[in-house]
């Protein structure tokens, strides 16, 4: 399946409940070929407006930190384990993430990343797959609002580009 194909079956779905209340579904963004995926929890409002990931105040802030380490955004894949908005941004509920997870498996798929960055705890849900080394990160709206959050984000940006430089992959 092409990575367009796909795009267009998330901007159409309706497995959950999230679609009645979202304005866009966010599929994801950036090159087919990306060695690097960054996975976060699920699209916000900035996200819904305009069905674009990470776009929002702390989509801002991913890109300005990744661009500090080296790392730019268009060469990376971005998407979510969800791919609707929830009602107030809200964790996204078991049977929501189960109905998107075999998106995200089919993006991995297609994509066949090097890395994938976890953004956040809930990203953590993403299934592993075997030959992909994974980067667990703090969210960047966490580290927005913590000090120690955003250190924590920075060191870890910084390990990632490292990690990229040593595997080569951007």
């Amino acid at each position: 399946m092409v990575l367009e194909e796909l795009n267009n079956q998330i901007r159409n779905c309706k497995k959950c409940r999230l679609y009645q209340t979202a304005k866009h579904a966010v599929p994801g963004e950036g090159p087919e070929n990306a060695k690097v995926m960054i996975v976060g929890q699920n699209p916000g409002a900035d996200e819904d407006e305009t069905g674009r990931p990470f776009v929002g105040r702390a989509g801002k802030f991913l890109t300005k930190t990744l661009a500090e380490f080296g790392i730019k955004r268009e060469t990376l894949y971005i998407t979510n384990i969800v791919k609707h908005t929830s009602p107030e941004n809200r964790k996204p509920y078991p049977d929501e993430v189960a109905a998107c997870l075999p998106y995200l498996q089919e993006q991995i798929r297609v994509i066949q990343p090097k890395i994938i960055v976890l953004l956040g705890a809930s990203a953590k849900e993403t299934p592993r797959v075997e030959g992909i080394e994974y980067f667990e990160v703090v969210h960047p709206s966490a580290a927005m609002r913590f000090t120690k959050m955003r250190e924590k984000f920075r060191v870890q940006i910084r390990e990632l580009s490292e990690k990229i430089g040593e595997l080569g992959v951007i």
